[in-house]
């Protein structure tokens, strides 16, 4: 029997759940946005304490189902609601390939991109460990290097000649950089991907509010 989907994202701007609005508005599910305030952590009020405990971006009420991080979030809707053009399936060729660039852009990246924000932006100035951050910047180079050889090279897409999760993935991660004032002196292709996939309607609007 099919599910008829009873979906609420708990969004704030620039969090990371512009991956989760994108692939719902590309997926043409139904879905009720609930905006939280970011402006002080942790989000939203103690209310949304209910729905994660932890008070973090995003969240996805399905019914009575709640769903937590923004991966984990993007494979339950492809898993509950696809097919969706959007994922790499097994019979293709490209599958160990998606799924590796799918979690690279949030597990693969996380540690250096976390520190190197810690260290330059968010901890007061005092609790700064400039020795951190440049690890941290170094760390990050490494792994943008590496995504410019491997993820992108001259593809249009990571995987599957189209448009998918993976991509979702990625660029939000770069996008996190960019307002980190990190994505500067990047290879030039991850520049031109970047450019590509935040030109595209469905970021456009994920990304708008």
């Amino acid at each position: 029997m099919t599910r008829t989907p009873d979906l609420t994202l708990y969004h704030a701007p620039r969090t990371r759940s512009i991956r989760v609005r994108w692939m719902l508005d590309e997926m043409g599910l139904p879905y009720t946005l609930h905006r939280l305030q970011f402006a002080t952590r942790p989000a939203g009020d103690e209310s949304y304490a209910l729905i994660h405990p932890m008070r973090k971006v995003p969240a996805l009420k399905d019914g009575d189902e709640v769903v937590l991080d923004s991966i984990a979030i993007m494979q339950y809707l492809l898993g509950r609601y696809g097919p969706s053009p959007l994922e790499v399936t097994p019979d293709e060729d490209e599958y160990g390939r998606y799924l590796h660039w799918l979690h690279f852009g949030e597990s693969g990246m996380i540690m250096p991109v976390s520190l190197l924000l810690a260290h330059t932006q968010m901890l007061p100035e005092d609790k700064r460990d400039p020795k951190l951050a440049a690890w941290a910047k170094y760390e990050t180079g490494k792994l943008l290097a590496f995504a410019s050889e491997h993820a992108i090279g001259d593809r249009e897409f990571i995987a599957g000649d189209r448009l998918t999760a993976a991509d979702m993935s990625l660029t939000y991660m770069f996008y996190l950089l960019k307002l980190m004032r990190q994505f500067t002196d990047v290879p030039e292709n991850l520049k031109a991907y970047f450019a590509r996939m935040t030109a595209l309607p469905g970021w456009v609007a994920a990304s708008a509010d």
